[in-house]
């Protein structure tokens, strides 16, 4: 994805762009793909990259924020950062930590429940675990 592109989602998403996370930005939005905030440091260390740690997380929770990226919470210390945004659901391998999509039209759902009184569904996500088999 060009700088130009980034730049002009940056903008659809109500997002200032500065160098930093523009950054961070080049790597997550190379590709359809899934990331962890410790990834995305380590290619911006290979990169020889000064972004900080703390503008990497802060970075990435305003992308979620806006809606740049999809926030992934696999486990309760592990977050992945997902450059599709639109519906999809996803397998987890807990041996290796590999995500992959699933398309939001192979899962289906005969009926789902009732929703609690004064709330509206917004989504609906799966995430399958799996193990690499033995």
């Amino acid at each position: 994805m060009s700088r130009l592109d980034i730049l002009s989602l940056f903008e659809q998403h109500g997002i200032l762009p500065t160098p930093q996370r523009i950054e961070v930005a080049e790597i997550l939005l190379e590709r359809p793909q899934h990331l962890s905030a410790e990834q995305i440091i380590e290619r911006l260390k290979q990169a020889d990259s000064r972004v900080s740690k703390a503008t990497v997380y802060n970075t990435l929770k305003l992308f979620g924020e806006r809606g740049l990226v999809r926030e992934l919470m696999v486990d309760p210390e592990r977050k992945f950062y997902d450059s599709t945004t639109g519906p999809h659901h996803h397998f987890y391998n807990v041996d290796n930590g590999e995500l992959v999509d699933i398309p939001g039209d192979q899962v289906r759902f005969a009926d789902l429940p009732a929703l609690p009184d004064g709330t509206e569904r917004e989504s609906v996500e799966v995430l399958i675990r799996v193990r690499t088999s033995r």
